[in-house]
């Protein structure tokens, strides 16, 4: 059973870093891409980043090219979410996520599993 806890959340100013991390277990993870997500409060959830599983490609939304990378270590079934030049509008509970698919899929509806998320919380 495939579990995955994301970590590393917390309360920064704007302009300030954060690196999220996901641990996953259960699975063999280098047959899997991941993927970051976000739901700010009152909004959906929407797409961050993700990356393929081998070889990996990387794509990212608009709003967090530049700022964000996404990386993977594949020895520690673990995904990180490098934030650099955080902005208030960034606030929001950070979910990382498994897919089966092959390439790197930004819908949420491609992804198997799920985590519970961690809060961002970027001050002005």
């Amino acid at each position: 059973q495939v579990q995955l806890v994301e970590s590393g959340g917390g309360l920064v100013q704007a302009g300030g870093s954060l690196r999220l991390s996901c641990a996953a277990s259960g699975g063999i993870f280098s047959n899997y891409a991941m993927g970051w997500f976000r739901q700010a409060p009152g909004k959906e959830r929407e797409f961050v980043a993700t990356m393929s599983r081998s070889a990996p490609n990387t794509y990212y939304t608009d709003s967090v090219k530049g700022r964000f990378t996404i990386s993977r270590d594949n020895a520690k079934n673990t995904v990180f979410l490098q934030m650099n030049s955080l902005k208030p509008e960034d606030t929001a509970v950070y979910y990382c996520a498994m897919s089966v698919y092959s390439g790197a899929p930004i819908l949420g509806s491609d992804y198997n599993y799920w985590g519970k998320g961690t809060l961002v919380t970027v001050s002005s």
